[in-house]
C-alpha cells in the first residue's frame, strides 16, 4: 500500500468523520464511496470505518446523554443484535461488483429522501411509529446494514425522523445508538475475520485526524447553521452514489 493510497484513504475518514461531528450521523455514507474508489479491498475499508465510527461516537456521546430516549435505545439494541449476523453474511456472499451498486443505488435513494423529507413530511403534524414494536425492524436493518456496510445510522435517522424527535432527543439518541452498535459491529467484524494488518494500520495512521476532525466538527456545530450545510452533504451524497454507479467507478 503506498504513501499516497495510505494518504487519501486517511483524508476519506477525516472528511467522514467531520460530517459525523457537524451533523450528527453521514461518516459511512461519505467515507465508504470514497474508500470505494480506491484500490483497498472492501472488507477492509469496512473495518476501518467501523473503527472510526465507534471512536467519533466515544468521543461525542457524552455531550448528549442526558437527551437519550433510554427504552427506545435498548430495544434498538436488542434488535441490532439480531441484524449483524445477516449483514455479515451478505459482505462475505455478495460479489464486491453488488455490494458497490447496492451501495450506489443506496445512496441516491438516501439523499433524494433526505432532500425531499421536509416536504414529505410537511403536512404531518404529529409524531408516526408510536407503537414500541416500530422500533424493532429499524434496529434490525441497523445491525444488517451496520455490519455490512457501516450505514448502522441510516435507519435510525428515518426513525428518528418519523418519530418527529426534537435535536437534543435526535443527537443524544443517534450517538448512543452510534456507541452501543458500534461495539457490536467491531466486535462482530473481529469474529468475522474483517480485521487486517493493512485495516488496523490504516486505522492508527488515522486516528490524529479523527481526533482532529471531532475538534473541528463541535466547533462549526456550535457555529454553523446545519440545515445550509445539510443541503450540500445530501447533494455530495447523491452524487457519489452515481459516482459508484459508474462501471469505471468501481473495482
Amino acid at each position: 500500500m503506498t504513501i499516497t493510497i495510505i494518504t487519501l484513504a486517511i483524508l476519506a475518514v477525516f472528511v467522514g468523520a467531520l460530517m459525523r461531528t457537524v451533523f450528527g450521523f453521514g461518516e459511512a455514507i461519505v467515507s465508504m464511496p470514497l474508500l470505494a474508489l480506491l484500490p483497498i479491498p472492501l472488507h477492509t475499508s469496512v473495518s476501518l470505518i467501523g473503527l472510526a465510527g465507534l471512536t467519533v461516537a466515544a468521543l461525542t456521546v457524552v455531550s448528549g446523554w442526558r437527551h437519550i430516549e433510554r427504552p427506545v435505545l435498548i430495544r434498538l439494541a436488542i434488535s441490532t443484535v439480531i441484524g449483524i449476523p445477516v449483514g455479515l453474511v451478505m459482505l462475505h456472499l455478495a460479489p464486491t461488483i453488488v455490494i458497490t451498486t447496492a451501495l450506489g443505488i443506496f445512496l441516491v435513494s438516501y439523499g433524494v429522501y433526505s432532500l425531499l423529507k421536509k416536504r414529505i413530511f410537511k403536512a404531518i403534524d404529529r409524531p408516526l411509529l408510536l407503537a414500541k414494536g416500530w422500533v424493532l425492524p429499524f434496529g434490525f436493518a441497523s445491525g444488517a446494514l451496520g455490519s455490512a456496510y457501516n450505514f448502522n445510522g441510516v435507519p435510525i435517522v428515518v426513525y428518528g425522523t418519523l418519530r418527529q424527535w426534537d435535536p437534543n432527543r435526535f443527537r443524544g439518541t443517534l450517538q448512543a445508538h452510534f456507541l452501543i452498535s458500534g461495539l457490536l459491529i467491531v466486535t462482530g467484524h473481529a469474529l468475522g475475520g474483517l480485521w487486517t494488518f493493512d485495516s488496523l494500520k490504516l486505522y492508527a495512521f488515522s486516528l490524529p485526524a479523527i481526533l482532529l476532525a471531532t475538534m473541528i466538527g463541535v466547533f462549526f456545530n456550535k457555529r454553523i447553521p446545519a440545515k445550509k450545510f445539510e443541503h450540500y452533504l445530501f447533494i455530495m451524497i447523491i452524487g457519489l452514489g452515481i459516482l459508484l454507479l459508474i462501471p469505471n467507478g468501481q473495482h
